[in-house]
């Protein structure tokens, strides 16, 4: 990787000094200190202060953004077509809600393929939970660990694509040392959602941290996302839940707006988090199973809520409700299942092909 050549790295006490002192990076400087993190240049003790410095300021949107300008910049690219990146989609949490629900975005990113909207899902095994994205997937049946050629040809083969994130950014091993001897959320713990390596203008994010919806959004902005939300659910979960108003931060054309959104107001029943709890991945594997299968409760209510907020985000459906709408359909119709077998499919003759 070749070194930041936007803004030439000043050295980390200046930088620090500034943060100290509660003054803002701009995305340049921000920019140019995640590449000495990320090419290894920087020493544990640096790269601990820098990142407890600016989580004690406060990141601004600028900040965020310029780290993740770098974080893709360091990554592996998936090069969709313009017309297929257009109309895809992400559906990812931040994690660390502490809720162990079953895999809610994941569910809903396959339902949201059935009802016909291409999904790039980017993901990892667990950290804070029994079970990620990159274990139920994994347990499902697909093949994680793709190459890019693989993850587009399984999104045109079946409307559905893995990227697992070690894969795609191995320089964030780097950070991992420092951030699990901290201890704390930061920077990173937003930067990773956030960085897909394919060139989606759709994401639904899930956040555990109310107070960085406005700085996320923005900074999603800055890598092009034209149309977004960022959620904060009923509960302190990093999706949107059926037990009560979430807070939503909507991008759209460069603008962020606030809202909330209730299930209860599109006719879904209220229902409590510890009704959709998880466990390991074969058990979230059963309940997924059961979902596509057309089990009704819980599990489906908060599924097809979140997938009908993404089919509205992604312009398939011009409100919620008809996004609800679609989403059942691709549950009862059989089309979630069929993008999983699919999936499942093509991903064991990429492997094939990259001799796993």
């Amino acid at each position: 990787m070749t070194r930041n050549t936007t803004t030439e790295f000043e050295g980390w006490p200046s930088l620090l000094a500034r943060l100290l002192a509660g003054r803002d990076l701009t995305a340049a400087q921000a920019e140019a200190a995640t590449t000495e993190i990320l090419t290894g240049a920087a020493t544990a003790s640096q790269m601990s202060a820098f990142l407890v410095a600016l989580r004690a300021k406060g990141e601004t949107s600028e900040e965020l953004g310029g780290m993740l300008r770098a974080v893709r910049s360091a990554g592996t690219k998936v090069a969709l077509g313009a017309s297929l990146a257009a109309r895809a989609i992400d559906i990812v949490g931040t994690g660390g809600d502490t809720s162990n629900s079953v895999n809610v975005s994941t569910m809903a990113a396959l339902v949201t393929a059935g009802a016909g909207v291409p999904v790039c899902k980017h993901g990892n095994r667990a950290a804070s939970s029994k079970c990620g994205s990159a274990d139920l997937l994994e347990a499902a049946g697909l093949a994680i660990e793709l190459d890019a050629e693989g993850v587009e040809a399984t999104i045109a083969s079946s409307g559905f694509g893995f990227c697992l994130a070690p894969r795609f950014h191995p320089a964030f091993r780097h950070a991992g040392p420092s951030r699990r001897e901290i201890g704390v959320p930061t920077a990173f713990n937003l930067l990773g959602p956030m960085a897909n390596p394919a060139p989606i203008t759709r994401m639904l994010v899930g956040v555990a941290m109310p107070e960085k919806m406005d700085t996320m959004a923005a900074a999603l902005g800055s890598r092009g996302i034209e149309t977004a939300w960022v959620v904060h659910g009923h509960g302190g979960l990093d999706e949107l839940a059926v037990s009560g108003p979430n807070r939503v931060c909507e991008l759209r054309g460069g603008v962020v707006s606030r809202f909330e959104i209730d299930a209860r107001t599109h006719g879904i029943a209220p229902s409590r988090p510890g009704d959709v709890l998880g466990g390991s991945p074969e058990d979230n594997l059963v309940a997924l199973r059961s979902l596509v299968d057309g089990a009704r409760g819980p599990v489906r209510d908060i599924v097809v809520f979140n997938a009908g907020c993404a089919l509205h985000i992604a312009g398939l459906a011009p409100g919620i409700d008809e996004g609800i709408e679609r989403a059942a359909a691709s549950i009862d119709s059989g089309a979630a299942a069929g993008v999983l077998a699919a999936a499942v499919a093509e991903s064991r003759r990429q492997a094939e092909r990259m001799g796993q």
